[in-house]
């Protein structure tokens, strides 16, 4: 089935909109992970730190992915502050992230989206190429992205540089440590983000995958409808339930491969 028929069949157009409780939801749902993990590793408890650590950086994902799109019910310089901030805090420049992500939707899978490279990898190639995958996103962005993706990629890099800087001056552990557990993160974003998602879709790269169990979706803050996702860009994650559930009812018989 063509993208377009699909578009067609189902309605989607009505879930791009945000109510106010839906917007605060979407633009603070990092905040009680951040404070978590950052209290506990402050009195030393890592290991329980680690959790909250994990969630803080897969809904900062979502934040972020939603702002690639306009998604997140905000206007620009919000949504831009929104790129910004995260990126001091996951330990990237959101914004190369961001022009390879879109170039990922425009050349799903092709010789053109570098973000797209792991998916034609094994599950563990994908994983030993996490960190060539998070330089190249940058270099990618630097040699063709625009002047304004150039200049917001060089004042995010120089943030994140002073900000790891005063942090190791001042000996701040706690900030150490979530450091290190972001630039893990980010290094295991060709797997996560990529490969279990898209590896094993080239015959129709729109189709990516998708998960509809209940409680993995709970766990993973909705953020494996990828094949909803790609298929209707523009809705935001929070909404992205509800676009799974008109999609299974107006075409049944569309296949679906499962993330995990």
């Amino acid at each position: 089935m063509e993208h377009q028929d699909i578009l067609k069949k189902v309605a989607w157009k009505d879930l791009r909109h945000l109510s106010l409780k839906e917007m605060l939801i979407e633009n603070n749902l990092t905040i009680p992970w951040a404070l978590s993990s950052w209290i506990l590793a402050y009195f030393g408890y890592y290991a329980w730190a680690l959790p909250c650590s994990a969630f803080f950086f897969l809904t900062a994902l979502r934040q972020v992915h939603n702002g690639f799109h306009n998604a997140l019910g905000t206007n620009k310089f919000l949504t831009w502050l929104s790129l910004y901030t995260n990126s001091l805090l996951m330990m990237v420049s959101v914004h190369a992230v961001k022009f390879n992500h879109l170039r990922h939707h425009k050349y799903c899978l092709s010789e053109k989206d570098q973000e797209g490279k792991a998916a034609h990898m094994s599950w563990y190639g994908a994983i030993l190429y996490g960190p060539i995958h998070m330089f190249k996103i940058h270099q990618i962005t630097w040699k063709i992205g625009n002047n304004k993706y150039r200049k917001n990629m060089i004042l995010e890099l120089v943030s994140i540089l002073l900000f790891i800087s005063m942090v190791l001056y001042f000996q701040i552990h706690w900030l150490i440590y979530h450091i290190s557990v972001m630039v893990i993160g980010e290094f295991l974003m060709a797997f996560f983000a990529v490969w279990t998602v898209h590896h094993h879709t080239d015959e129709a790269p729109e189709l990516a995958r998708t998960q509809r169990s209940g409680w993995k979706n709970k766990i993973t803050f909705s953020m494996f409808y990828h094949l909803e996702h790609h298929l209707f860009p523009a809705v935001p994650t929070i909404k992205l339930p509800e676009l799974a559930k008109r999609i299974d009812e107006n075409i049944p018989e569309l296949k679906k491969k499962q993330t995990f």
